[in-house]
């Protein structure tokens, strides 16, 4: 479809208020001149719940408006006619919603005329990864990337972030063990992982946005770190003050423990980064790097987040 000229190059539609879509908009809404608005689906809008309704407070007071529309229950041309009046889409949500959301969206957004798509890809670099990596809904990342780069009509910004920072200390995941001391490497400890923290992710996000000259067409990449298991387990060491015990899980390990839980999305994810490929980056490489934009490494992060077990050493 022909991108029609006549929108409001400032209208932008975020997909999802979840974690990303939260720092997402608090970020696009200090832009001067942006109408923001946000995509909701309508249980969450109509809600008695009081959660929800302070949620939807809190948008208002921000000044988004909010825009109704179900990613899984409503069509594609459905979609479409929604995104139709806005300049720009970001994709905040994620895999929540199930396997082959992400390509009916990128279908919609590329019915829907509009001039600049910004998908949900705030992962590891796909290109690199490839296919087979062992999570599975990576490959929906690369079909997305294949139908983005077959039309010339939509600009597209793949924004590259590697794992939110928060993931690599989420108990489940199982990395960093506080109440053991112990940090888990993923296949070795000079495998490195890329990590951006979700408010980072928003505020290099509207950045690349209003770069000039325009970014378009192209991977950008971002990173408040990327750092190995080993120089993990060395900051941890200095952080609580304590050496920690340290454990390797092999590839092997972690393919085995996989084909005892084949769909269970952690371990999915364990095995894929652990193979080490696309998985991180050089700070070098990173648009915040090469614009002296300020961003949170892993330190920071855990001393804002975490600062109990830290300075207590548990």
């Amino acid at each position: 479809m022909t991108v029609n000229a006549n929108k409001n190059p400032h209208a932008i539609l975020v997909l999802g208020a979840g974690e990303l879509g939260m720092a997402m908009l608090q970020s696009l809404v200090q832009t001067p001149g942006a109408d923001v608005a946000v995509l909701l689906r309508p249980s969450t809008i109509h809600s008695q719940d009081p959660q929800k309704s302070a949620h939807l407070q809190q948008l208002g007071d921000l000044g988004v408006t909010v825009v109704e529309g179900d990613l899984v229950e409503d069509s594609v041309s459905a979609l479409a006619q929604i995104f139709s009046p806005f300049d720009t889409v970001i994709s905040c949500t994620g895999f929540i919603a199930g396997s082959g959301t992400q390509i009916k969206i990128t279908r919609a957004v590329l019915e829907s005329g509009i001039r600049r798509y910004v998908p949900w890809q705030f992962g590891v670099d796909y290109d690199l990864v490839g296919r087979g990596s062992g999570q599975t809904v990576w490959d929906e990342q690369l079909d997305v990337r294949e139908m983005l780069r077959a039309q010339q009509a939509t600009e597209w910004v793949i924004i590259s972030t590697g794992m939110f920072t928060s993931y690599l200390f989420d108990p489940d995941f199982g990395i960093v063990d506080f109440p053991g001391h112990t940090v888990n490497a993923l296949g070795s400890w000079d495998n490195a992982v890329t990590l951006t923290t979700p408010d980072d992710i928003g505020k290099l996000t509207r950045e690349i946005l209003l770069t000039e000259p325009r970014l378009a067409n192209q991977v950008v990449y971002t990173a408040g770190e990327s750092i190995t298991y080993g120089q993990l387990a060395d900051l941890m060491d200095r952080m609580l003050e304590r050496p920690v015990k340290r454990v390797a899980w092999s590839v092997k390990k972690l393919t085995s423990d996989l084909a005892q839980v084949p769909e269970d999305l952690v371990a999915k994810y364990r095995v894929a980064f652990a193979k080490g490929r696309g998985v991180s980056w050089p700070m070098a490489q990173t648009f915040n790097a090469q614009h002296n934009i300020a961003v949170t490494n892993v330190e920071q992060w855990l001393r804002q987040h975490q600062p109990q077990r830290v300075t207590a050493g548990v």
